[in-house]
């Protein structure tokens, strides 16, 4: 099976995505009140039929659809009929069409979205105090867009939102356009890079886009020339006194998505209320060092630019999503507890957002490496040694039940803490045994194979022995060290020094 043909279905979510429909590029085009919290949208799904298929199923949460329409090839393919089944929205052809044939749905739809409930929580569209926040992990995406709902379906993202005047509504990768309606404003987002649904989100409040500018010390720098040049496109689109913004056209980033300088670094950016916005530059000041900092270590920054939301709401925990992560006002006290989440949810942009889990099962190369990542910030920021916060979390593990195995740890648990810091203790196991700079070497060359891409455990555990034989160790050297980590349940002793 290729690495790129999704793997459906997954049996943790297996009501959710397609065998038979995979999605290149979505348009959406989103009314949004926030008073009624009610939603008008029109999404237009470009894809590809992976199998000869007459019915196609999208996953659609409890919203009404009014309208379907489909082509192919240029040409109008009738639909037959269409029906709405738990969280599901079946779509019948009048005729089939073959495997490998191009596939256009246009879906008009409204409604008021509702959270989904699951093993994992209220996911999905959640109305804050004053704005709206999207949690798609792991299939929330579908509460306000129809979709193929499974991380192995990634696409790219044009976002047409319009909302009440002085609220900003924001979305994945960069803002493209703005414009005032009467009451109403309009926003245009768009991701070039490809994202699973899940990994998309909105965010509305009363926010204002932010530059985060580069903070002074630390070995790592970040380009300052490519943050001018966001940063002037962001002032060009905010709605000013007299502002008006014809033609304007979409940022184009510098070559080499500005890999020549900060070792591969991006602008930062927040969205955060005027009544937060110094607390948040006081608390998220440090990510354009973070981001330098895990661009040398990773490689490149794998988007074009990095979004911080704040909301004023408080969250129980952080979110992140293509390009983007969300946290709560209670996040910004700039303890070691709350910058270690902001580590966390910025490692995700390289593990979990440009590489992303074939399948859920997987979910320790997302959770794994950004809780390490969590360690290598913490001892890069004077938080410990990589060693000392390593330890700290093995004996954390040493007090917990030892029934959960890392690389299939069940839909129940596929989020438990356990997956996390034993992911991470097996990074750090794999860097012992092989040394920092075949480590390094490692990752690096595993984010730039895979970069936008979909990865699991295996295609990891051949990587890693492939770079540790090319480095003079036994051959299956690397799996041997990881496997009791990932595939048993028991706890290995501590990793000793090389």
């Amino acid at each position: 099976m290729s690495q790129e043909t999704p793997v459906l279905p997954d049996p943790y979510l297996p009501g959710s995505g397609t065998p038979d429909f995979t999605v290149g590029h979505y348009e959406l085009q989103l009314e949004v009140k926030l008073a009624a919290n009610r939603i008008a949208g029109k999404a237009r799904l470009e894809g590809t039929l992976l199998r000869p298929a007459k019915r196609i199923e999208l996953d659609l949460h409890e919203l009404s659809v009014s309208k379907v329409t489909a082509a192919s090839q240029g040409r109008t393919v009738k639909v037959a009929k269409t029906a709405s089944r738990k969280s599901r929205l079946v779509i019948d052809l009048a005729a089939p069409l073959e495997a490998g044939a191009p596939l256009t749905l246009e879906v008009t739809y409204a409604g008021v979205p509702t959270l989904r409930h699951g093993p994992w929580g209220e996911i999905g569209w959640e109305e804050l105090t004053d704005g709206v926040l999207v949690a798609g992990q792991p299939n929330g995406a579908a509460t306000w867009f129809p979709c193929v709902d499974h991380p192995s379906v990634k696409s790219t993202y044009h976002f047409t939102v319009a909302t009440d005047a002085g609220y900003l509504p924001v979305c994945n990768g960069l803002p493209t356009g703005h414009r005032r309606r009467s009451s109403r404003e309009e926003w245009t987002w768009e991701l070039r890079d490809p994202a699973p649904s899940y990994l998309v989100t909105l965010q509305v409040g009363r926010y204002q886009l932010v530059a985060v500018p580069e903070h002074p010390t630390g070995r790592h720098h970040a380009p300052g020339s490519v943050r001018q040049r966001v940063q002037d496109l962001v002032q060009d689109l905010l709605p000013g006194p007299g502002a008006e913004h014809p033609g304007q056209g979409p940022w184009q980033p510098p070559e080499n998505g500005g890999a020549a300088a900060g070792h591969g670094s991006a602008p930062v950016f927040l969205a955060v209320s005027p009544a937060l916005q110094v607390r948040a530059l006081e608390a998220l000041g440090r990510q354009t060092e973070m981001m330098a900092c895990f661009s040398w270590h990773f490689g490149p920054y794998p988007f074009d630019r990095y979004t911080a939301v704040v909301t004023d709401d408080e969250l129980e925990i952080p979110l992140e999503a293509a390009s983007l992560s969300i946290f709560g006002a209670n996040h910004l006290t700039g303890s070691w507890a709350a910058e270690r989440l902001v580590a966390h949810e910025l490692a995700h942009q390289w593990f979990g957002n440009a590489l992303t889990l074939r399948r859920w099962q997987d979910i320790w190369l997302h959770e794994g490496f950004a809780c390490y990542s969590e360690w290598l910030w913490g001892s890069e920021s004077g938080h410990g040694t990589l060693a000392s916060l390593a330890r700290s979390a093995w004996r954390g593990l040493v007090l917990k039940a030892k029934d959960l195995v890392v690389a299939d740890p069940g839909p129940e648990l596929m989020f438990d803490d356990r997956v996390y810091k034993r992911g991470a203790l097996t990074l750090f196991a794999l860097n012992r045994a092989l040394g920092d700079e075949v480590f390094t070497g490692l990752i690096r060359s595993w984010v730039a194979e895979h970069r936008h891409a979909s990865v699991d455990t295996e295609m990891f555990l051949d990587h890693a022995d492939r770079q540790a034989e090319a480095a003079g160790h036994p051959a299956g050297h690397a799996r041997a060290v990881m496997r009791p980590w990932l595939c048993e349940p028991g706890l290995p002793a501590f990793p000793a020094s090389r």
